[in-house]
């Protein structure tokens, strides 16, 4: 048996209108014409405010109630609204309303119509007795109040949501759907046409990168999804042509009390951010050939100008020196010039004379970031440190060893750190006669301002503390 529904609406004896999205009238029931007093071809083909003409907040009220069904796909209702219907004699008779406004969903879900139901509750209005009869009509126009004062709220979220730096969008329905979009994503994705569209119609080149199936995956599994600095290829104003942009951002579920609403799309474009990041990297890789040029430059130099044979102990030291500056280098370049952390510091100054050997050498101390000038200036200093150990200190004796530890002291206007390099069971430590280049860089310490550094010549091994401001 089929049915033919529109004949069952005609029937009805209660008011039906269809509108299009446009809000223009494509068809009413003979409930809806003697409720408005009008004919079908007078109004069949005009928008609904030209039919009905209406100014301030009747046509308000209507309007957004309209509106909200665009792009929320879901029923809204007003309860008490009082909108004037044109008579005969050209004037407008005061009437008071309650609506009802159902989506008409095509199968991608996208609101292809609008039936309006209304009922004319102007009589009710008037009703001195019965009292229950009355009631009806006041508590009507209170949930109206109410729901009016909500919406109005809802308004001032969206003004400020559309004001955001960042883009904001809310989609909903399985085939997400977007109820709301603020101007910097209307800006991101170039000024497209969204409200009530889908994300596979609205921005077809996301569903290729696989975007729908992860809102399909948030969808199902209720988890956010992150994206950090994520390659997004999108369509741009007037143009067929996909651009690059990169995109930190969530896709967070919307939960209700009835189980799954929507998902919120909230982010950054971090385009620029990332273009500068590479363009820091190119410079630090040009940077860094160029320096290691100058370090396999210096490095011939010395070569040639220590040719004479008793000039080897200063070649060796200074080659020591010019690899230990390389290997303090090599760190930062991984860093990208940025930090670096003392424990590698360390570790790798150690590593190119010291013998791996825990025993001997103990290393201690909290996880400390070093700008790159402390950086290089301590991977000196450990050096120095080390080859002297191993000529006159703990290393040079089968039973020394050496102790490195650190710590930081945070105080009101800024944090020190405090390191120490202890020797012990090898030959007495005892001044040098002279102060050479190893001593002055050493007693020197890292250069900084505020800083100071000591040499404690002790009889059971050197002791070396270093106080610096981070």
């Amino acid at each position: 048996m089929t049915i033919d529904f529109q004949l069952v609406l005609a029937k009805s004896p209660n008011p039906y209108v269809l509108l299009d999205r446009s809000f223009c009238i494509e068809w009413a029931n003979d409930a809806y014409l003697a409720a408005t007093m009008r004919e079908l071809e007078d109004i069949v083909g005009r928008n609904m405010f030209d039919a009905f003409p209406s100014e301030g907040e009747p046509r308000r009220q209507l309007t957004k109630s309209l509106e909200r069904v665009l792009e929320t796909g879901e029923a809204d209702e007003i309860a008490h609204i009082r909108y004037d219907i044109p008579n005969s004699s050209g004037d407008f008779d005061v009437h008071t309303w309650s609506a009802t406004h159902t989506p008409i969903l095509d199968e991608e879900e996208r609101v292809t119509h609008i039936l309006q139901h209304t009922v004319r509750i102007t009589d009710l209005d008037e009703v001195e007795g019965p009292r229950n009869v009355a009631g009806v009509a006041r508590r009507a126009e209170a949930v109206e109040q109410r729901y009016q004062g909500a919406a109005r709220q809802l308004d001032r979220f969206r003004a400020m949501l559309e004001q955001a730096p960042g883009f904001v969008a809310v989609l909903a329905g399985r085939n997400h759907r977007f109820v709301m979009a603020n101007a910097a994503y209307r800006q991101l994705i170039g000024e497209r046409k969204l409200d009530g569209r889908p994300v596979a119609e609205a921005l077809p080149e996301v569903e290729a990168q696989g975007f729908i199936d992860i809102l399909d995956r948030v969808r199902e599994t209720g988890q956010p999804y992150f994206g950090q600095k994520e390659r997004v290829l999108l369509q741009q104003k007037n143009s067929n042509r996909l651009e690059p942009r990169f995109l930190e951002f969530i896709f967070q579920p919307i939960h209700g009390e009835d189980g799954f609403r929507g998902i919120l799309v909230q982010g950054h474009d971090v385009t620029e951010e990332v273009a500068a990041e590479e363009q820091q990297i190119i410079l630090i890789n040009e940077l860094n050939h160029r320096v290691k040029n100058t370090l396999a430059v210096v490095q011939g130099i010395a070569q040639q100008t220590f040719r004479d044979m008793s000039q080897v102990q200063e070649r060796k030291a200074f080659t020591d020196r010019l690899n230990a500056l390389a290997t303090a280098h090599n760190h930062l370049t991984a860093r990208n010039w940025e930090t670096a952390d003392m424990e590698s510091v360390v570790r790798q100054g150690l590593e190119a004379i010291a013998p791996d050997d825990p025993c001997r050498i103990t290393i201690e101390g909290p996880s400390v970031l070093l700008p790159p000038q402390m950086a290089v200036s301590l991977a000196m200093v450990i050096h120095e440190l080390c080859t002297n150990a191993i000529k006159y200190g703990a290393l040079s004796s089968p039973d020394g060893s050496v102790e490195i530890s650190w710590n930081t002291d945070s105080q009101e206007s800024d944090t020190r750190l405090i390191f120490e390099w202890t020797e012990r069971g090898g030959p007495a430590a005892t001044p040098p006669n002279r102060s050479g280049f190893g001593m002055r860089l050493i007693g020197r310490g890292l250069g900084t301002p505020g800083g100071n550094a000591s040499l404690n010549f002790r009889p059971e091994g050197l002791r070396y503390q270093l106080d610096t401001i981070l």
